[in-house]
């Protein structure tokens, strides 16, 4: 189950993407999470995905 606290989000999506998954695409499929709405959350705090860096900036 994912964070539901878009800072706590932000943390626990950028530390997975940085040791275990090599796009969001990959970390939402293992994860069962919906792209869309992890987007939406932290677009809420100003944070979008950048696929280069592969983490929310």
């Amino acid at each position: 189950m994912l964070p539901k606290d878009p800072m706590m989000l932000l943390s626990y999506v950028n530390t997975q993407l940085r040791d275990h998954y090599p796009s969001l695409q990959e970390f939402c499929a293992a994860e069962a999470a919906e792209e869309q709405s992890i987007r939406e959350k932290l677009s809420l705090i100003d944070y979008e995905y950048d696929a280069e860096l592969n983490k929310f900036v």
